[in-house]
């Protein structure tokens, strides 16, 4: 083909996603059809926080979060719902559920079979990716190492049952949410990558092998430089083909291809000036569409107001449309690639390999990934303060943001307010439900089940066909989970944050002289008691609040993720706090928060002032002011600097007198 020349034949586009659900499975049904109806060729499905973590909706830990960021499936008959009127043998299904991956994949195959599909036709993905919940995200419940054996006893499972099903997607997303650089964000995706085949060698036949290096897909993000995201993605086809060869001696060229989705960059989306969040998602696409030899199989974008909370379906078509204009509009699937033989792009691409092999070979000494989480996740806190520090100082320019911040209100924020509110009813509809299925189901059957499962997977055997019988006997989330606990142990991860100051203190100088100062008036150093309440792992914000109050010179407390309010209240009375901040990103914010400011009362600490951040809306910022609340933050309030004054003064004795 003469260079410049159209291809014989059109591209076929990558599948257009939304990832949604919310409220209830019947109300995500409803969704899922009517964007199906819109054009959306494919479904990736969001499940509430409880779920992912292994709880029914009923569970203590579940308050307040039932179908907030997510659809709750506790049991068959909740899968059911979900996938109503959806001929599942037809569909490409993307699961972003982890820590309980075994278990959806479980329910999705009983429904698939209840359909009277065949179930060796089913196509799609589960994500599959403990790894990365420890370092980013927070989903996990088991240690390290019997989470990696569940991983790939859902590899071995679907080698055999399921051929065309990807069972598992490393996700390097949540890593750039975290703060990974580029090349952190190569490495320990593909470190993880090479944790799971390592593992899956043993449970697999060696002529299947092959195949198995050909159905593990990743799922990346896509940030807001363009042309490092367009390097980094033809990074990742290279170095996967590079590993797949020489370590695993694939030699089947398919088998070694990078396929991989993904969502462009939720964490980049602002707040302030909301519409011009839409640029943004765009040129982020782009990185991902505009190079035919690393391009994604798979896309889904953030709708514009993510950073205000939940977008509404137009929202979500917004998104949809941009997809389809790219691909249907314009003549990018009628060429080849745009960008090979480019010297500018070929530097590029050898500058992050070489960067990524260095950590790669780093992370290898240390004796894989999961040895390595400890250190992984220290690298991604440092990171994530560097990309904080050059926004906060201006280097980094965020319009909008901190430069020209002025400009006409957004009428698209005007009337509604831009956002869906799931019903707090939701909640109590979910538990009735959940109720009504364990009454009428056969306790025998799921005793039996459970019983299975758990003789299973002490014994070392592979999980997946007792939790299919699990599934089908009547068992709940939580009962699957409760199994996997006690056989495996629960596990906390690494919070990134040591007890010891870092060297940066630059520009640091006046906050803490300002900390030694009140420090001195209160008699003892200022004590700051940071807690996650509730089920969000999305720790980035609490630990760079911590990170930062650490260096001014406070003494604090971060104990990591899902802590209950009794645990936070605990801490503030056995350490004695000025001071306690809440982060929470889910939009459980109110009921947490009114849990936890009743407990300080009660406990006699009503007088420590508490300061709550997280995706907050403006009335409910003045809820939880009503509440108490100190000080509300959300993503628009990117001074730290600002804010660890603000706890100065809040628990300044002199300021209180005055």
């Amino acid at each position: 083909m003469r260079e410049g020349r159209r291809m014989a034949q059109k591209d076929k586009p990558w599948l257009f996603r939304t990832y949604a659900g919310h409220s209830t499975a019947a109300k995500s049904n409803e969704l899922y059809r009517t964007n199906l109806s819109k054009g959306q060729t494919g479904l990736s499905v969001a499940f509430d926080l409880p779920t992912q973590t292994g709880y029914d909706s009923d569970h203590v830990l579940a308050r307040g979060e039932v179908g907030k960021v997510g659809v709750p499936v506790c049991h068959l008959g909740d899968m059911r719902a979900l996938f109503d009127r959806i001929p599942l043998e037809q569909m490409n299904t993307s699961m972003t559920i982890n820590a309980t991956a075994p278990w959806l994949l479980s329910l999705y195959v009983a429904v698939a079979e209840e359909q009277g599909a065949d179930v060796s036709r089913l196509q799609g993905t589960v994500q599959n990716d403990i790894i990365k919940e420890y370092l980013s995200r927070g989903t996990y419940i088991c240690p390290p190492k019997p989470s990696l054996r569940m991983i790939t006893d859902v590899a071995a499972y679907t080698a055999q049952a399921l051929p065309k099903w990807n069972p598992m997607n490393v996700c390097s997303y949540h890593l750039q949410e975290a703060g990974a650089t580029p090349e952190q964000e190569l490495a320990y995706a593909l470190a993880t990558g090479i944790a799971v085949l390592d593992d899956l060698k043993g449970k697999v036949e060696p002529a299947e092998f092959p195949a198995m290096v050909g159905r593990i897909s990743f799922f990346v993000n896509a940030g807001i430089r363009f042309v490092t995201e367009l390097c980094k993605m033809r990074a990742f086809t290279e170095l996967w083909d590079e590993i797949c060869c020489d370590r695993y001696g694939i030699e089947d060229e398919k088998y070694r291809r990078f396929r991989y989705g993904v969502q462009v960059n939720s964490l980049g989306l602002t707040e302030q000036q909301p519409e011009n969040n839409v640029y943004r998602i765009l040129i982020e696409m782009l990185a991902v569409t505009l190079s035919k030899n690393a391009r994604a199989r798979a896309v889904q974008l953030p709708a514009w107001n993510e950073a205000l909370g939940l977008p509404r379906p137009w929202d979500q078509q917004w998104s949809l449309r941009m997809q389809q204009i790219m691909a249907y509009e314009t003549d990018l699937l009628e060429y080849g690639d745009l960008f090979d033989g480019n010297p500018v792009v070929a530097a590029k691409v050898e500058e992050l390999k070489d960067g990524a092999r260095a950590e790669l070979k780093l992370l290898d000494e240390m004796g894989g990934a999961i040895a390595a989480i400890d250190y992984m996740k220290g690298r991604l806190v440092e990171s994530n303060a560097a990309r904080l520090n050059r926004v906060e100082d201006g280097e980094t320019v965020v319009v909008g943001v901190n430069r020209w911040q002025g400009g006409e209100p957004s009428p698209l924020t005007a009337g509604d307010g831009g956002i869906m509110v799931v019903d707090p009813a939701v909640e109590q509809d979910q538990v009735s439900r959940l109720n009504q299925w364990r009454a009428t189901r056969d306790t025998a059957a799921v005793e039996a089940a459970l019983a299975r499962l758990r003789a299973d997977a002490e014994a070392g055997r592979n999980i997946m066909p007792a939790s299919i019988a699990a599934a089908k006997a009547g068992a709940t989330t939580g009962e699957w989970a409760g199994v996997m606990r006690q056989v495996h142990g629960e596990y906390r991860g690494p919070t990134g944050v040591s007890p010891n100051p870092s060297n940066r203190t630059e520009g640091l100088e006046p906050i803490r002289e300002a900390v030694d100062a009140v420090s001195t008036r209160l008699g003892r150093r200022m004590k700051f008691v940071v807690g996650k309440p509730g089920l969000d792992g999305h720790s980035n914000g609490a630990e760079q609040i911590a990170f930062r109050a650490r260096d001014c010179g406070i003494d604090i407390t971060y104990d990591g993720i899902r802590l209950t309010p009794e645990q936070i209240v605990a801490a503030a009375r056995d350490q004695q706090a000025h001071v306690v901040g809440l982060s929470i990103l889910s939009g459980s914010h109110l009921p947490l928060v009114r849990d936890v400011m009743e407990r300080m009362r009660a406990a006699g600490l009503g007088n420590i002032p508490v300061i709550v951040g997280g995706i907050i809306p403006d009335e409910d910022a003045a809820q939880l002011r009503a509440m108490g609340v100190a000080r509300v933050y959300t993503p628009k309030d990117f001074e730290l600097n600002r804010i660890m004054m603000d706890l100065v003064s809040l628990v300044d004795p002199e300021a209180q007198a005055a």
